[in-house]
């Protein structure tokens, strides 16, 4: 990707007439009619509503709504404008430039200019969790009103997809600027403003988030809808409850397989799992490296060994999840399927314990783990007690330990207080963002969802520097092979499955949001019917 041009006012329109196309099937026959509120129920609660000092689904898919970015993405990984009509990521990948809508205003009226733009990326690269995603951003140059030129220390091919709605939201500088610190400003909660579809109506911590149409949204004509209410409901069955009566329209991030077989002969209900290729999510069984035994790889691949991937997905997830054989997603432009694989082998498990000097004792056991999981979220209690099942057949004891919420368990993650994690991670579209964040030995911190398992290879962190600054995509992509080899061989993680996750809506929604971001990017196109 050496350069990214896009004609200005056509390809604005092509874009947007074939995300419409795309994302409804019955678009043709069909024509969008405006009006209406849209009931999202989603089991996770934002704690505010500032994605660009804020990682997470809970924040993204209401901030993606809030707050508009440069760029926009449809189902087949193409950048599409959004604020910036036309880019261009430089020959050597160290400079993007953005040229600007010039008629883009924030909710509450004031001009969008490349200074909103430069200062909002430079917020991000200072407060994001995401290090790796802006780190080579130096500086961004504005020398117009609506030109936007990001210099990176390095190339940095990642940077186009990093423009995307729920990593690169443009904030107002004239009320973010003012010297406060953005994690904990005031406005990330209240009088929210953005330059998105939708404006903040009422924003009720643990209860709900209320939007509503902002008329002088810049694509002329959208948002359809009038209101978004995205009620925060953490117990699966008043949710479906709801649903299935109609009071609630949107199911996004959905995984829980038995109510998905059960719903799926409805015909008032459409259940798509397409829009989260560029989110990625797995699960994976986390390893502790410090640990003495742990350390041991052919401990590692023992474990390993002992899941029975079948079972998960056609047993445990009713058929909906496939295997994460890698750290890659298959979705992703740069998933390779030579790996290393581990196919349940109780036999080979027992021989690999035996050769690290785990021999059955007195006790039957040759071992105590402790497991934890992540909870609340993609069945991940589920996988731990069957995953405890299935090491105490290779005389393993494994106690599952259950967190009281999800900030003990992150605690426990950052403290490295643990041996065995079942967690779910997400990819984040390009491996710099969501993956080198694992792996990298320079990420080992006490932070959840950084290198907590404390791996560290030379090697990797070579392929991994060098991947992340490849402008060729089938040299990056060769590169990511190399790594996604060595990580698979050495097992930081064991990994799981691909997180089964669903939009669900009710047969009234139209222009279900597809595109590779789903229910985080902007929903200026759905409509009810």
């Amino acid at each position: 990707m050496k350069q990214i041009s896009v004609p200005v006012r056509a390809a604005l329109t092509l874009a947007v007439g074939l995300a419409a196309l795309s994302t409804s099937p019955g678009f043709a026959q069909e024509t969008p009619k405006s009006g209406g509120t849209l009931v999202m129920a989603f089991p996770q609660t934002p704690r505010h509503l500032n994605s660009a000092v804020q990682s997470g689904v809970a924040t993204a898919v209401p901030a993606s709504q809030i707050f508009a970015s440069p760029l926009r993405y449809d189902d087949k990984w193409q950048p599409q404008p959004y604020l910036a009509e036309t880019w261009k990521l430089s020959d050597d990948g160290k400079s993007l430039t953005l040229n600007l809508r010039k008629d883009a205003v924030f909710h509450d009226g004031k001009p969008i200019t490349s200074e909103d733009v430069a200062f909002s990326l430079m917020a991000i690269k200072k407060n994001h969790p995401f290090d790796s995603m802006l780190a080579p951003l130096e500086k961004v140059e504005t020398p117009d009103k609506y030109t936007a030129i990001l210099h990176m220390n390095k190339p940095h091919p990642a940077i186009v997809l990093a423009m995307s709605p729920a990593l690169a939201p443009i904030l107002p500088k004239h009320i973010y600027g003012d010297g406060q610190d953005l994690k904990t400003h005031p406005r990330n909660s209240k009088d929210v403003v953005g330059s998105g579809p939708f404006k903040l109506a009422t924003f009720e911590p643990g209860r709900r988030v209320m939007l509503e149409k902002f008329d002088k949204y810049f694509l002329k004509g959208k948002p359809y809808l009038d209101k978004i209410v995205i009620d925060v409901t953490p117990d699966v069955t008043p949710t479906i409850v709801g649903f299935e009566r109609g009071t609630v329209q949107m199911l996004p991030f959905f995984s829980n397989t038995t109510d998905l077989k059960r719903l799926q002969d409805n015909k008032q209900i459409v259940i798509t799992p397409k829009g989260y290729e560029g989110v990625g999510a797995m699960n994976w069984l986390a390893y502790n490296i410090k640990d003495k035994a742990l350390s041991d790889v052919r401990v590692r691949k023992a474990i390993a060994y002992t899941v029975d991937m079948n079972f998960i997905n056609k047993a445990l997830n009713g058929g909906y999840s496939q295997s994460a054989n890698g750290p890659i997603v298959p979705s992703s432009p740069f998933a390779t399927k030579d790996l290393e694989t581990y196919p349940v082998d109780l036999k080979k498990a027992a021989a690999l314990l035996d050769e690290a000097g785990f021999k059955v004792g007195p006790d039957k056991t040759r071992m105590k783990l402790t497991l934890d999981f992540v909870p609340g979220t993609a069945n991940t209690k589920t996988l731990a007690e069957y995953l405890r099942a299935q090491l105490k057949k290779v005389d393993v004891a494994a106690e599952v330990r259950t967190s009281a919420d999800f900030p003990s368990w992150a605690k426990r993650m950052a403290d490295h207080d643990f041996q065995l994690s079942i967690d779910t991670v997400f990819n984040w579209g390009d491996p710099v963002i969501g993956v080198h964040r694992t792996y990298l030995t320079s990420n080992i911190k006490n932070q959840v969802w950084t290198n907590t398992q404390s791996y560290s290879n030379k090697k990797v962190d070579e392929l991994l520097e060098q991947a992340g600054q490849e402008i060729d995509p089938a040299k990056r992509k060769e590169l990511y092979a190399q790594f996604q080899k060595i990580v698979t061989d050495e097992l930081p993680v064991r990994f799981l499955n691909l997180v089964p996750y669903h939009t669900l809506t009710r047969a009234n929604v139209g222009n279900v949001p597809t595109s590779i971001w789903g229910p985080v990017s902007p929903m200026d196109d759905v409509y009810l019917k």
